[in-house]
């Protein structure tokens, strides 16, 4: 399957998107370089596990994919704390990694039941 036709992959780029212009003028480019490329990850990793043959290589992406959303919210909640992201904002992306957590989940199970 095309990663273009998952909602998961076309929700997780928009949240990179989002991050991205968000941390467009921050200057602390350490933290900057971090949570972008953790949300950058999700949807990179869901678009490099579609592509793979076997339903094990999938499910190995997808628990990629995973653990860069774990990074992301906890990123967000360290940068909201240090006056980074604005606490409405950040609670709306960790609104949004929940879910897409959700659906991976889903994914990975879809895969696993084909093994």
């Amino acid at each position: 399957m095309r990663c273009e036709r998952l909602d998961v992959w076309k929700r997780s780029c928009r949240l990179s998107v989002d991050v991205y212009r968000s941390f467009a003028s921050c200057k602390d480019y350490g933290f900057k370089d971090q949570i972008t490329r953790s949300s950058l990850s999700i949807a990179s990793n869901i678009a490099e596990g579609m592509e793979k043959e076997s339903d094990k290589d999938k499910n190995r992406f997808i628990n990629i994919s995973q653990g860069s959303a774990a990074e992301l919210i906890t990123q967000t909640y360290i940068g909201i704390e240090i006056g980074y992201i604005e606490k409405h904002i950040g609670m709306q992306w960790i609104k949004e990694i929940n879910e897409l957590l959700r659906m991976l989940t889903a994914l990975k199970k879809s895969y696993d039941e084909r093994l």
